[in-house]
């Protein structure tokens, strides 16, 4: 994130690539059958999460950059076509001569950005499972290189943005602890960021599908296949929705209505037996869950300083990435404890109360529109 916002973002989005280029390249050579013939498995597992890990830290550089990146590439009021400004609400505008960013532009920008994430996020492992199946490993790692290799290329037709605040001389650990401290001194981002965490935390059913699949609904692993595409699609519905069309009714007051819906769906899930209703209530909470997504990331493009979008993003992508991991893990625990209904039930309840505490507490997000 420090980098991201004191560095040529289009430049460090390229180098990001080419590190997650190199660390594929190794997985996808020591992988293959020739070397694993020469090396023992001892060898090759060690070498896997070698590549792997390297490639998480090309990813930790690329995410938070590639978020900051939005607003630069957002076009200004004058170069926009006439057909569009005619269709932005005056009201809306952002004024002031040092924002030429219209709030509308930025959040279609940051809408369409998630969309098209969460459709690649649906496509590219099922693809991807299809080369494997017909064409094997080494081939689909291949593919894998290719997608990467064309994402550079892509990347470089871009135009360099200036760097804001090129000259900074400010130390390194203040601009880190300033990053952190703009998100937790911002009650708007802070609350945006909280609920989705702490709904995922505890909402993370989707870790216990596999138990479902087999204890509960007893519909094999295609239905856990199926199962596990639900949310995905009802996510790529709603934002595909969104995406066109404004998110009624004032954003707070959405955003709390949107975990509250995802917590009911999870109580609801975790109760049923039946696999077509469970499969509707998995869409369902794929949706709501878009939902409070596409309004996070919309807080935080609208909120954040240009100076420090990138150690923003970066504390926006620990607080949910950490929630992921961290919730599949509660899950697994608490369904040891309490069994797997009880705790899939406990989750969606404690979200509801998480929504309930935050209405009544942080009643500035209820207020808050864009």
């Amino acid at each position: 994130g420090h980098l991201a916002d004191i560095s040529n973002k289009r430049n460090l989005l390229i180098a990001a690539l080419c590190g997650m280029f190199l660390s594929s390249a190794g997985l996808t050579i020591f992988t293959s059958d020739y070397m694993q013939e020469i090396n023992s498995d001892d060898v090759t597992v060690k070498l896997m999460y070698l590549f792997i890990f390297t490639t998480g830290l090309a990813r930790g550089f690329y995410a938070p950059t590639a978020t900051s990146f939005i607003v630069q590439l957002v076009r200004p009021f004058s170069q926009l076509p006439k057909r569009t400004l005619d269709a932005i609400d005056e009201d809306e505008l952002i004024d002031g001569e040092s924002k030429k960013i219209n709030d509308q532009i930025l959040v279609r920008a940051s809408t369409t950005n998630s969309t098209v994430w969460q459709m690649s996020a649906i496509i590219g492992p099922a693809l991807g499972g299809f080369i494997y199946a017909g064409l094997g490993m080494t081939f689909s790692m291949c593919c894998v290189l290719g997608c990467i290799l064309l994402g550079i290329v892509f990347m470089t037709f871009i135009k360099s943005k200036p760097i804001i605040q090129l000259n900074n001389t400010e130390p390194i650990y203040e601009r880190l602890k300033a990053g952190v401290k703009f998100v937790f001194q911002n009650k708007i981002i802070l609350t945006a960021l909280s609920l989705d965490m702490f709904s995922v935390l505890f909402g993370g059913a989707v870790a216990l599908l596999p138990v479902y699949a087999d204890d509960i609904l007893k519909c094999g692993p295609e239905g856990l296949g199926i199962l596990r595409a639900a949310p995905s699609m009802g996510a790529v519905v709603v934002m595909t929705y969104i995406a066109f069309r404004k998110i009624p009714g004032r954003i707070g007051t959405t955003l709390l209505y949107a975990v509250a819906g995802f917590g009911i769906t999870i109580i609801l899930f975790g109760i049923s037996k039946n696999f077509y209703l469970s499969l509707f209530l998995l869409f369902l909470n794929g949706a709501f869950d878009s939902v409070s997504v596409v309004i996070r990331g919309n807080i935080i493009q609208l909120l954040t300083p240009d100076e420090m979008r990138g150690r923003v993003s970066a504390v926006n992508t620990m607080f949910i990435g950490s929630s992921n991991e961290i919730g599949a893990f509660e899950s697994g625990v608490a369904a040891k404890l309490m069994g797997t209904v009880p705790s899939v039930v406990f989750g969606g309840t404690i979200t509801l109360l998480i929504v309930a505490f935050t209405a009544v507490k942080a009643k500035a997000i209820k207020k808050f529109n864009y």
